[in-house]
């Protein structure tokens, strides 16, 4: 996995600066958007490789194929935000994946849990899929071209993974009696962390003024809608609850902790190492 981190981040250098004389690259904006590519690539790292903890133990064949390639894709986009973020920082794809320690993540929560069942997995890959297209319909739009480039390019990918995992869910909840308990359950405790996706980063509002990323908030509603119409289709009940256990990106569960351990650790065993 290391390997996939080492690639391309210079076709990204030409367009790293802010070319617009109006909204100059500040110290202060470019502190902001650094923060934001980090952050997008800590939720697709940490989910990737949450997810491909099921190679193997997928419940149909076919599915574990897809999940992992899945999972793959994720890797994938994780590798466009740290590309983008090595332009912009000249710190190294690999060393931000492998050489730092959880205080150092700014993941959501979310990615970070446990797989639990197969119904808890595949309703977070849908609620993250969700917020995910919704995002990339806005970022496409960014005024910072590597931005734009790289989302274009992981939403093509991402309408086939909403498309999969909204069918499972909905397969899921009008199934069984326990295919719909079991994701019920799931619903239950998710969606408080699911509404951390949509929390804006202390310095985010000098990206949304200069037209690099969208308003959160908006964003919000507009994923709301969209979960709430298809999970209440699905014969799910939408929980009251919806603070998340944290709104900052700066506090982690001990599980990510235990994942980076596994994650790092043949990277860490020898940093100097190459192919």
């Amino acid at each position: 996995m290391r390997e996939v981190f080492t690639h391309h981040a210079s076709r990204f250098t030409s367009n790293a600066q802010n070319k617009d004389v109006t909204n100059p690259m500040t110290p202060e904006r470019r502190s902001a958007l650094a923060n934001k590519l980090l952050a997008l690539a800590d939720d697709e790292l940490i989910l990737a490789h949450r997810h491909s903890e099921w190679a193997g133990h997928g419940p149909i064949l076919e599915e574990d194929i897809a999940f992992a390639n899945l999972s793959l894709d994720e890797m994938g986009h994780a590798t466009l935000w740290f590309e983008a973020y090595q332009a912009l920082t000249g710190e190294a794809p690999d060393k931000m994946a492998f050489f730092r320690d959880a205080a150092a993540f700014r993941n959501v929560q979310m990615v970070e849990l446990p797989n639990g069942d197969w119904a808890f997995s595949m309703l977070r890959q849908y609620l993250f899929d969700t917020a995910e297209m919704v995002q990339l319909a806005r970022l496409v739009e960014s005024s910072y071209e590597p931005i734009a480039a790289a989302a274009a390019k992981i939403r093509l990918e991402e309408l086939y993974h909403l498309r999969h995992t909204s069918q499972w869910v909905k397969r899921l909840g009008l199934g069984t009696g326990e295919s719909n308990g079991r994701i019920q359950r799931a619903l239950d405790e998710l969606w408080p962390y699911a509404q951390q996706m949509f929390v804006p980063l202390p310095d985010e509002s000098l990206l949304i003024e200069t037209g690099i990323v969208g308003n959160m908030a908006d964003l919000h509603q507009q994923w709301l809608q969209t979960v709430r119409d298809h999970l209440t289709n699905a014969s799910l009940t939408i929980p009251d609850k919806t603070q998340p256990p944290t709104t900052s990106r700066t506090e982690h569960t001990p599980h990510l902790t235990t994942l980076l351990a596994e994650m790092q650790m043949v990277a860490r065993l020898d940093p100097q190492a190459t192919w």
